[in-house]
This record gives C-alpha cells, sequence and structure tokens, in this order.
C-alpha cells in the first residue's frame, strides 16, 4: 500500500558513521510513529529509534548518545544519523511507519537496508 525508500546502508569501519534514510510515498505528518528496527542474523527483529507524532523520542539502550533519529515531514522523510558505530550494530536496518486509531491501525516497513561495521 505505501511504500517505503530506505537509503544510506553500506559498509564502513568502526567508530564511523552513516545516515540513514526512509522517504514515504505519502504523508508521514499523520502517523503516530515512524521508527527503524534492525535485525542481525539468527536475531530477533528489534527496536533501535523511534520518533513520535508530537516528536518525541526513545531509543534502544545500546545506541543511546551515538544514533539520532529525526524527521522532515516536507520531504516524509525519517532520518537516523548514526555514530561511532560498533561491529556489534552491524545488520539489517528496516523503516517502520505506524498508525491509526483504535478502530483503524496500519503498520508498513521498508524492504531493509544492510549495515555492516567492520574493519
Amino acid at each position: 500500500q505505501v511504500q517505503l525508500v530506505e537509503s544510506g546502508g553500506g559498509l564502513v569501519q568502526p567508530g564511523g558513521t552513516l545516515k540513514l534514510s526512509c522517504t514515504a510515498s505519502t504523508s508521514i505528518v499523520s502517523a503516530n510513529s515512524m521508527g527503524w528496527y534492525r535485525q542481525a542474523p539468527g536475531k530477533e527483529r528489534d527496536l533501535v529509534a523511534r520518533i513520535t507524532k508530537r516528536a518525541g523520542t526513545n531509543y534502544a539502550d545500546s545506541v543511546k548518545g551515538r544514533f539520532t533519529i529525526s524527521r522532515d515531514n516536507a520531504k516524509n522523510t525519517v532520518y537516523l544519523q548514526m555514530n561511532s558505530l560498533k561491529p556489534e550494530d552491524t545488520a539489517v536496518y528496516y523503516c517502520n511507519v505506524a498508525g491509526g486509531s483504535a478502530y483503524f491501525t496500519y503498520d508498513y516497513w521498508g524492504q531493509g537496508t544492510q549495515v555492516t561495521v567492520s574493519s
């Protein structure tokens, strides 16, 4: 239904930086939240960072102080700035948009972008 286009992944050395972008095919202004999740081989898909309609944020403990999530409603885009990257950050990163109400909800996912942190 809604296309989420992700970009910015790649290979980076430990301590390096990457910035992920996720652009939606429709307006995100009414979405309850936009976020980034990641899944490493053999592990569950876990929340990395989330930003709400009112610009509140939360982060996984493992990325606090290193990652920053932001959004640009005019561009229908959410970003994830990743600094001081570690090998354990290696994963496929997925963009998520969630919204709706008690009567109808939606939950859209991007296809994922690979982030590899290695020397």
